[in-house]
């Protein structure tokens, strides 16, 4: 008995809640002295709200090389592309936790196949791939296609579009976090959503992007995003985000 006792006691004390709850006072769960902060929304779909960073909009003043080569993708219109050969490139600041909108066109008439045709890619701090690449009707290895974390995780759905139109990103990205000895406590999350459709819902990613062999975590800080130069002329706009 006076076990029940105590299990009831430490059951009615874990909810908080002793009285009946059509008696309770809803103003008790009301709180109005913390309110998030106010921003403005983009003024139609895919546009920058109040509190984001732009980093592309026509210039590439907030990019730089990997390499120190000259910056030499072809800028026009807004529209930012590949230049075969110019290298990868990296934006001059530093991210960590975010969250990302990247709109990207793989090219008309590319008829490589396979991995190459319109193939690119978005690294979250230089090291954790988001891949881009004609998956229209393209055959190639599924953790390999549009919308895959390179080598790790298949999206859920191919909601890729026809070469030649513009397609949307929009992930949510959670940095890993090490300890003091460079151990992992948490990976990277990652969800992706690839024209409007989620492909990736809170994945946990398993290290750096590697083309051979399994990914194996590196400790680091906030690193940049880059843009890769996988020899297609794969065209950018609208480069947009908000730090978490």
């Amino acid at each position: 008995m006076l076990f029940t006792l105590v299990v009831l006691f430490y059951c009615v004390k874990a909810s908080g809640q002793v009285k009946p709850r059509e008696s309770l006072d809803p103003s008790v769960t009301e709180v109005w002295d913390l309110e998030p902060p106010k921003v403005s929304p983009g003024k139609s779909e895919g546009q920058p709200p109040s509190d984001a960073q732009v980093l592309f909009a026509g210039d590439l003043s907030q990019w730089t090389t990997l390499l120190g080569k000259v910056l030499a993708w072809e800028v026009k219109e807004g529209i930012m592309t590949v230049a075969k050969g110019a290298g990868s490139i990296k934006t001059k600041e530093v991210f960590g936790d975010v969250q990302l909108h990247v709109e990207w066109r793989t090219p008309l008439g590319a008829s490589g196949g396979g991995q190459n045709q319109g193939n690119s890619g978005i690294f979250l701090q230089e090291r954790y791939e988001v891949q881009v690449l004609d998956s229209y009707e393209n055959k190639t290895y599924s953790n390999g296609q549009a919308g895959s974390i390179y080598k790790q995780a298949i999206p859920l759905v191919n909601a890729s579009r026809k070469p030649g139109e513009w397609q949307v990103y929009d992930i949510i990205y959670t940095a890993p976090r090490f300890n003091e000895s460079g151990r992992v406590i948490t990976p990277a999350f990652i969800t992706v959503v690839h024209n409007g459709v989620l492909i990736h819902n809170h994945f946990p990613i398993q290290g750096p992007t590697e083309y051979k062999g399994l990914p194996v975590y590196e400790p680091h800080g906030k690193a940049s995003l880059m843009l890769q130069d996988h020899g297609e002329a794969v065209s950018y706009r609208n480069i947009w985000l908000r730090r978490l």
